[in-house]
């Protein structure tokens, strides 16, 4: 049930964002259905150097996309990306800092716990 994701820790999944207001589901939260292809499923608070790394990869997420209910990212942002992106980015040497507590336990059906921690946003 989408209402009792869990995270990556065991818990209960945490909001990620509400302004700008992400998730596949546009919920704030990196929630993820049969329909999510790309698994967006790390909350990240994203750097400039991923949103250039993803742009050259293909995937603009600084420009807005209004038929897609997509704002437009700014390094400060926090965000729920494809955890296949983050992957790359983090063998490239630019992986955004994560929330362990807002990623949902699918993203380790593609990334390492071990490499999310490495890269964990220390708790405010």
């Amino acid at each position: 049930m989408a209402g009792k994701s869990k995270n990556v820790l065991g818990e209960l999944l945490q909001p990620c964002s509400m302004n700008p207001k992400t998730g596949f589901f546009r919920d704030g939260c990196c929630k993820t259905g049969e329909n999510d292809y790309g698994s967006h499923t790390v909350c990240v608070r994203v750097t400039e150097a991923f949103l250039l790394f993803s742009s050259k990869e293909g995937n603009d997420l600084s420009t807005p996309r209004p038929e897609l209910q997509f704002p437009g990212l700014k390094a400060g942002d926090q965000w729920c990306v494809c955890a296949g992106r983050w992957k790359e980015a983090a063998e490239a040497g630019c992986a955004p800092p994560v929330l362990l507590d807002a990623t949902n336990e699918k993203a380790l059906d593609v990334v390492s716990l071990a490499d999310l921690e490495y890269h964990a946003l220390a708790v405010e």
